[in-house]
């Protein structure tokens, strides 16, 4: 018995699909600024030297940009489509990771695209 050959190829699948984030339900994809891996958590986890305290500057929770300084200056501006504008208003401190895109705001991780 043979595998039937009617597969389709990994380009038009990808056009086909569509994070679920886009319409209005959970994300349903790992991609930067999307849902936060659990190895992605995990990662950010074990590397607790590369944590850095910022400051939410400015809070966009319809595009879902955020801009966050750290405490040494630096400026980042970040997106999540999971909702970390809404969790973090301007002045909120949170704790930032650069290396494995994930946000802390409190006890919650999101996970982040660098812009």
């Amino acid at each position: 018995m043979s595998t039937p050959l009617n597969s389709l190829p990994p380009l038009s699948v990808r056009e086909r699909s569509a994070c679920m984030c886009r319409h209005g339900f959970a994300c349903s994809s790992f991609a930067d600024g999307h849902a936060l891996h659990l190895i992605q958590a995990r990662m950010a986890s074990a590397t607790p030297s590369d944590w850095v305290d910022a400051v939410v500057e400015h809070a966009d929770a319809l595009s879902g940009t955020l801009a966050v300084r750290t405490l040494d200056g630096t400026a980042h501006e970040i997106w999540s489509a999971a909702g970390a504008a809404l969790e973090a208003p301007v002045g909120t401190p949170v704790a930032l990771h650069v290396r494995y895109g994930v946000l802390s705001v409190g006890r919650t991780q999101f996970n982040i695209a660098l812009v």
